[in-house]
């Protein structure tokens, strides 16, 4: 008899259901959200089931290797996909929502996702990070100048070096302003410090990484957006076509047709934002600045701008690099500047 599973997973405990090939509820039980806790109560079934459902989450991905390494049958479930399927449901518990997973599971009516290595988990962490302190860095400058602002005080353009020293002057003389300047002064040293510090390891790690170096070979892709796109793509094999990788990432417009209805809109903005983000911010510096061996993707971008706009432009260049990237690594070739953009 066949037998299927669902994972609810939460931080301490997952609500686990096993059901049958009819649908039936066999079994359901809280275990710890553990590797070894959920291996020990599958083992303790006495028969493997044909497929465990894992919602994907923070632990998810943890709690999939260890599983799969146990040599059991887990597949690692879209979050969209699912949700989706639990909107008709209109009681939400843990314990529901394990039964419907084990029913997803039972019905083959899911969407596995890749769960990504460790090696990309780590870069991505590093980049997050990286991130947030950048986010953080530019809070507090910004606060200072609105601060300072609400008094007449105008910071005006600064650089790095510049910024903290015009601060000071300002506040000269103004005893409150001065504490609060001195707070968020020291916090903003702080913070540019270490960003600072991450933005150094993280331009050593491009350089190290071999998928990375290898995308860098593409004009206006630089340590980041590179690091950014290897970790999301991870093993290029997953993807059955380089031109996946645009819908994969949300760079493909929506489609709706039903009856006399056919509608095209924006792009669907699903998957990654942050390689989103990244193949856009490439687009845009490839079509605004003098990048060199490009000619052929840069004139192909333009003619979309003359017709749909230099937004729009971007979004289709950033699509295509997507899909030449891809290929790059598929491949393990350099970028070729000869190549026509079609």
């Amino acid at each position: 008899m066949d037998q299927y599973a669902g994972i609810d997973v939460s931080l301490e405990s997952s609500s686990v259901c096993l059901v049958d090939g009819s649908g039936k509820i066999l079994r359901e039980t809280k275990v710890a959200s553990e590797p070894a806790a959920l291996i020990a109560w599958f083992r303790s079934l006495g028969q493997q089931p044909e497929r465990i459902g894992l919602e994907a989450g923070p632990l998810s991905q943890w709690l999939y290797a260890g599983l799969r390494d146990a040599g059991l049958a887990v597949e690692l479930l879209e979050t969209r996909h699912v949700r989706e399927a639990f909107k008709s449901m209109p009681v939400k518990t843990d314990r529901n929502d394990a039964r419907r997973i084990a029913q997803l599971m039972r019905l083959g009516w899911f969407r596995p996702v890749h769960c990504k290595s460790v090696a990309a988990q780590e870069t991505r962490t590093i980049l997050t990070a990286r991130k947030l302190l950048q986010s953080k860095l530019r809070d507090v400058e910004n606060s200072l100048r609105g601060i300072l602002r609400g008094f007449g005080l105008k910071v005006g353009a600064t650089t790095e070096r510049t910024f903290a020293g015009r601060i000071r002057e300002l506040v000269t003389g103004h005893p409150g302003l001065e504490l609060v300047a001195s707070a968020l002064l020291q916090a903003h040293a702080v913070l540019l410090r270490e960003f600072k510090s991450l933005d150094k390891h993280t331009q050593k790690l491009a350089k190290a990484h071999p998928s990375a170096k290898l995308l860098m070979t593409t004009p206006s892709v630089g340590p980041i957006v590179a690091l950014t796109y290897a970790a999301a793509i991870d093993d290029p094999k997953r993807f059955r076509s380089s031109k996946a990788t645009g819908a994969h990432f949300g760079l493909t417009p929506k489609k709706y047709q039903s009856g006399e209805t056919d509608y095209t809109g924006r792009i669907s903005k699903i998957g990654d934002a942050s390689v989103r983000e990244a193949l856009y911010q490439a687009a845009h510096v490839m079509l605004t600045k003098p990048v060199k061996n490009c000619s052929a993707l840069k004139s192909w971008a333009m003619r979309i701008s003359k017709r749909a706009g230099m937004r729009k432009a971007k979004v289709a260049l950033a699509r295509k690099l997507a899909v030449i990237l891809h290929r790059m690594l598929a491949d393990a070739k350099p970028f070729n500047p000869m190549a026509k953009a079609i």
